[in-house]
């Protein structure tokens, strides 16, 4: 099992910049990938960048060149430039590849005002 716990949500304007922590309960380096998602109202919840053991990114088309996903030890870090409205978002931290299924924190809200 993982334990996941989100922080650094906020409210930002246009522009702005954020960075999101996840702290895991065990090193990442065990945990085949990690992801961020987010879920906007109304909306399903979406894949935005994950990471996997050996370093290897990914990242949605939406944040491509905008976003970065990094870890270190414990902590899987979202940072978030050129923030856009539509990004307005809850965001989860998720541990995948695991034969018992995927793990989820509860989330940090981020709200980009216009």
């Amino acid at each position: 099992q993982v334990q996941l716990v989100e922080s650094g949500g906020g409210l930002v304007q246009t522009g702005g910049s954020l960075r999101l922590s996840c702290v895991a309960s065990r090193s990442i380096i065990s945990i085949p990938r990690m992801a961020w998602h987010r879920q906007a109202p109304g909306k399903e919840r979406e894949l935005v960048a994950s990471i996997t053991s050996t370093g290897t990114t990914r990242y949605a088309d939406a944040v491509r060149g905008r976003f970065t996903i990094s870890g270190d030890d414990v902590m899987v870090y979202l940072q978030m430039n050129s923030l856009k409205p539509e990004d307005t978002a809850t965001y989860y931290c998720a541990a995948w590849g695991f034969a018992s299924g995927t793990y989820w924190g509860k989330g940090t809200q981020v709200t980009v005002s216009s």
